[in-house]
């Protein structure tokens, strides 16, 4: 008898805008979501540290091919900082390395925002996934190695003080990706010459998506199951199968539409016949008056319905990235 093949999941498509908690890693929750929806695919944009919690966006099948627009999106986090200790990882998980019993006044945070906003250079961590001569910085950093993390641009758009404590800030920052938070929280403590580390980080934003859009393991669990913690016994590894027939309709209109990634690009509207031509690979003529002319990205959409993202060049839409029907 030939073996039985492993059952592929199902085909859905769209967004899931995860509440992650602290305590999680972000490659365990995408494997929670993909076995929740029992997804073919899934890949999320923007890693979250463990400690950290909130908005992990989870793409489910072709939703994937539009990661890289959410990855680029402006992200907002609130962050805790407390001062008098760096630690190794620049967070909670590592062992202090330095320590001060000075403590920094509010007025002398205030006075440091501006040399932390806007295009600045920053270091990531030790303990980061930058890769160095081809491996990832946090396993060399486990090995005991310290190394030599070049200098990077980011961009960060807002920096404000929430609120001021004897031995910690809280603050919001709106940033570009690359950003790294731990790396803001030392640096700020060694300009102030009392050290930081993170306690507590929130991502709450990642653009285009809000925290209306959040969804807790709770809920999911819920929708899919009848009540939070209903699970099956077995095992919830991402690609177990179903061997019954299972109603996913009420975890399903938790998603958000895969073209929701796309707000950022020219929307062009297109026929039937037009959407089966694109789907096939081959160009068609934009029609419309507000139809643009040239573009170097837009998306094009028959009924509402994503069909592919592509270039427009002398009013002709050029296939680049297809999406099922």
């Amino acid at each position: 008898m030939g073996r039985r093949g492993k059952k592929k999941g199902r085909p859905i498509s769209g967004w899931l805008v995860l509440d992650k908690p602290v305590g999680m890693g972000s490659t365990e929750a995408v494997s929670k979501i993909k076995w929740l929806f029992q997804a073919d695919k899934a890949g999320h944009a923007g890693t979250l540290d463990p400690l950290a919690s909130g908005m992990l966006p989870i793409a489910l099948g072709e939703a994937t091919k539009t990661v890289p627009y959410v990855q680029d999106g402006a992200k907002i986090y609130r962050f805790t900082v407390a001062w008098g200790e760096e630690r190794s990882t620049d967070d909670l998980e590592g062992p202090a390395t330095k320590s001060s019993e000075q403590r920094p006044s509010e007025t002398d945070v205030r006075a440091l925002l501006p040399k932390y906003t806007g295009v600045i250079m920053q270091t990531p961590p030790q303990f980061s996934a930058i890769k160095i001569a081809g491996e990832r910085a946090y396993d060399l950093a486990r090995e005991g190695e310290t190394v030599d993390i070049p200098a990077r641009e980011v961009e960060i758009g807002r920096l404000e003080i929430i609120e001021h404590g004897a031995d910690h800030t809280i603050f919001e920052i709106e940033c570009g990706k690359g950003t790294y938070v731990r790396s803001l929280a030392r640096d700020m403590g060694r300009d102030l010459g009392c050290f930081g580390h993170i306690s507590e980080l929130r991502r709450v934003e990642v653009d285009p998506f809000t925290a209306e859009d959040f969804v807790t393991l709770a809920e999911l669990e819920a929708a899919r199951f009848g009540k939070p913690g209903d699970e099956p016994a077995e095992s919830v590894e991402a690609d177990d199968a179903v061997d019954v027939p299972v109603d996913f309709s009420a975890i399903d209109a938790l998603l958000v539409d895969t073209s929701a990634a796309l707000d950022c690009l020219p929307q062009v509207a297109i026929s039937d016949d037009a959407a089966t031509k694109i789907r096939l690979g081959n160009p068609v003529i934009i029609r419309g008056r507000d139809a643009p002319v040239e573009a170097e990205e837009a998306c094009a959409t028959a009924r509402g319905k994503l069909v592919a993202i592509g270039a427009i060049e002398q009013g002709m839409f050029k296939p680049k990235r297809v999406f099922a029907g």
